[in-house]
């Protein structure tokens, strides 16, 4: 009876040694069948085999925590690529969240908790959060976003919800269940549908909805195309599925996740790392003019060019986890979209690479960069017709040299923070939410001092003040709109016109970076103070030069 015991238990550790890669997830709180398909064991290969061809795998495989994973831990059909090398047998590699969930539990469940702190499909430009009507839509008339413009909610929803939203594709994506989609478990296309599945025209399909979306700014949203796109999203002819220029139906009916783990996290070195094309290439290019270049403690870099596939294809790992970067990836001020060159007046198209481009400077380099430097702007005002500017989301840039940022706190700090499991184990929460939800691990940590309700009343009086600013600045910037319309009625000349438009782009470049920005100005209160102040001077300024202007006229008569 002995021997048949220890016969089972050496019967048991061999399996354990050899079957590293049958990974189970029982302890997974997500079930999705697309989870369950990720769980599927692929019988283990010699790393041997693939470093013969993949030299850049090798190098970092060998350096970090996953050196022990066997390729076939996230690679499918490893079997017939070794027997037969080429592109038709090329093996499918895992993009799930489960992929990584196998071993990393709880920041997978973490990951997937439900975000109900916040509605689904909560409009910024409503009176209770950025903006309130009608200067939204007056201030941003002529733009997408005057459409629909969202809060955000958690990261495994970030492609789900960008292609449900009323100014990306038209409306032509619905839940499968209705409104029940926010209830929804599963991968993109387990959740949506496409109502109008036999058109490949990207165009509004209902009622005021914009057809506003494109390959670039789905870089933001997911990497699941990341093998399949070139660096800066350069097309490659008969090597690159997608490019700048794709159709983006064709595009999103290919990706089904929002942020995947490998977008921070490398799955070959388990190290740190950043893949979006555009941080690299301002981090990498030669004018060394960002908030990173300029920082004399800057986290270090490693770019490696991972194109072997036929065209280029970069990563860059970092020396340390550096969340400014990271998080940067995204969170942060990029263009993504066509325009029009104001040197020139002629067209910017997506075959051009100023579609996508990140400045990585703060508010008051932007206006500098975009006029002077890059010669891009969004999109032509619809009252004043003059060229406007429109932000992203400029959280990283904005929190760089903050007081918080200067006292060593990271966007983990705040954002998803050290937690203990139930064996008292320490991890990293990957339920990227506001710190409010989450204050024990968050705020108290540095104030303890501080109840949650104190913690609580801190963030919001901040927060209220910057509001406060905004509104402010709202009233100036829509004062100076009708100005510039009324001058134009006037007849002022063309010149004087266009020095009140070019303060209405000042003006409206130092308010609009804080509507984008997704903290009320928290991550930087002093920066959004000076800067939303400035936007009211701003204002004034092109309200007096048109009032002068028609002063001047009538005096002639």
């Amino acid at each position: 009876m002995k021997s048949r015991s220890y016969f089972l238990l050496i019967i048991f550790l061999i399996f354990t040694l050899i079957g590293g890669i049958y990974y189970t997830n029982a302890d997974a709180t997500y079930k999705s069948e697309s989870g369950k398909k990720a769980m599927q064991a692929e019988k283990a290969v010699n790393v041997e085999t693939c470093y013969g061809c993949h030299s850049q795998i090798k190098e970092l495989h060998r350096m970090g925590k996953h050196s022990k994973v066997n390729c076939a831990g996230c690679h499918k059909g490893l079997d017939k690529h070794i027997k037969s090398p080429g592109p038709d047998s090329r093996p499918m590699t895992d993009m799930s969240w489960e992929a990584c969930g196998q071993c990393h539990k709880e920041q997978f469940n973490s990951f997937m908790k439900e975000a109900y702190h916040r509605p689904a499909r909560d409009e910024k430009s409503q009176l209770t959060n950025r903006a309130p009507n009608p200067f939204w839509d007056k201030l941003m008339a002529g733009h997408g976003f005057t459409k629909e413009h969202n809060l955000t909610r958690s990261h495994n929803w970030m492609l789900i919800d960008h292609l449900i939203i009323d100014r990306g594709y038209g409306g032509r994506f619905q839940g499968k269940n209705g409104w029940q989609y926010i209830f929804d478990k599963g991968k993109a296309w387990d959740v949506l549908v496409d109502k109008y599945p036999d058109s490949k025209e990207h165009k509004a399909f209902i009622p005021q909805s914009a057809a506003a979306a494109n390959p670039v700014c789905l870089q933001c949203k997911t990497q699941d195309q990341i093998l399949k796109w070139s660096y800066m999203g350069d097309k490659v002819e008969g090597k690159t599925t997608w490019d700048r220029t794709s159709n983006v139906v064709e595009f999103v009916k290919d990706l089904q996740h929002g942020l995947n783990c490998f977008t921070c996290h490398d799955p070959h070195a388990a190290k740190p790392r950043i893949v979006r094309d555009g941080l690299i290439e301002a981090l990498t290019r030669s004018d060394a003019d960002t908030l990173w270049h300029k920082d004399p403690k800057r986290t270090g870099i490693k770019v490696i060019d991972m194109g072997l596939r036929g065209f280029k294809r970069k990563i860059a790992l970092l020396d340390k986890y550096d969340t400014r970067l990271q998080c940067g990836q995204c969170h942060v001020e990029y263009n993504c979209n066509p325009g029009t060159d104001p040197k020139t007046g002629e067209a910017v198209k997506m075959t051009d690479k100023r579609t996508n481009h990140f400045p990585y400077k703060d508010v008051f380099g932007l206006y500098d960069h975009y006029v002077n430097k890059v010669s891009f702007l969004d999109f032509k005002h619809g009252l004043t017709g003059g060229l406007l500017w429109k932000a992203q989301h400029p959280e990283a840039e904005s929190y760089y040299n903050s007081k918080h940022a200067k006292a060593g706190a990271g966007c983990d700090s705040c954002h998803t923070p050290k937690m203990k499991d139930k064996k008292g184990k320490m991890y990293t929460s990957h339920f990227a939410v506001t710190p409010r939800v989450q204050l024990k691990e968050t705020c108290l940590k540095c104030h303890p001092k501080w109840t949650e309700e104190q913690a609580r009343y801190a963030i919001d009086s901040v927060k209220a003040h910057i509001k406060g600013k905004m509104r402010k600045a709202e009233f100036h910037l829509s004062a100076l709109i009708d100005k510039i319309v009324e001058g134009k009625k006037a007849g002022l000349d063309a010149e004087t016109v266009k020095q009140a438009q070019d303060q209405h782009l000042k003006a409206h470049i130092l308010w609009e970076y804080w509507t984008a920005e997704n903290s009320d100005g928290f991550h930087n209160p002093d920066m959004a103070r000076e800067s939303l102040t400035k936007s009211v001077d701003e204002s004034m300024k092109g309200i007096k030069i048109i009032n002068d202007a028609i002063a001047a006229k009538t005096a002639a008569k």
